[in-house]
């Protein structure tokens, strides 16, 4: 998504096309044809022991690539935690509170410093989603720099 596009709620979802659709599809294509390959081999024991290897292979890949996107995930769910925090503390003058879930956190570095607060305690009060608070912002605060 280019920064100087404007960002909202319908287009906010970044999606990275080499990882979310290249190399997904790569990795279980890899996985489909690892199980052939395996499956085909099994009554022949030259070619069971290297198919094993490759659909080895691919497993260790598919836990590659769910681990890298977590990774990644938690460490910028830290780093929004500790920025909406110190936002909090900016705006309030009080710390962050503890009843709000990281999902909610995540949703509300969208808004704006002009609805932040009512937003925060709203959505304490009321338990709201992460997509009912990202509803709930009326001008929204992109952010084009998320993993």
């Amino acid at each position: 998504m280019s920064e100087n596009k404007e960002q909202n709620y319908r287009n906010h979802r970044r999606w990275v096309p080499i990882y979310h659709f290249i190399l997904s599809t790569m990795i279980l294509f890899l996985l489909c044809g690892a199980v052939v390959n395996f499956i085909v081999s099994i009554g022949d024991h030259e070619r069971l022991y290297s198919s094993s290897l490759i659909l080895l292979i691919a497993v260790a890949l598919i836990i590659i690539a769910l681990n890298m996107r977590t990774f990644a995930i938690k460490a910028q769910d830290r780093a929004i935690r500790a920025e909406e925090n110190l936002r909090y503390y900016a705006l309030s003058g009080k710390l962050f509170p503890k009843e709000l879930k990281m999902n909610q956190i995540i949703a509300l570095r969208f808004a704006p410093d002009e609805e932040y607060l009512a937003l925060v305690d709203k959505s304490i009060k009321e338990n709201l989603s992460n997509a009912a608070i990202k509803k709930e912002i009326k001008q929204w605060r992109a952010d084009h720099h998320r993993a």
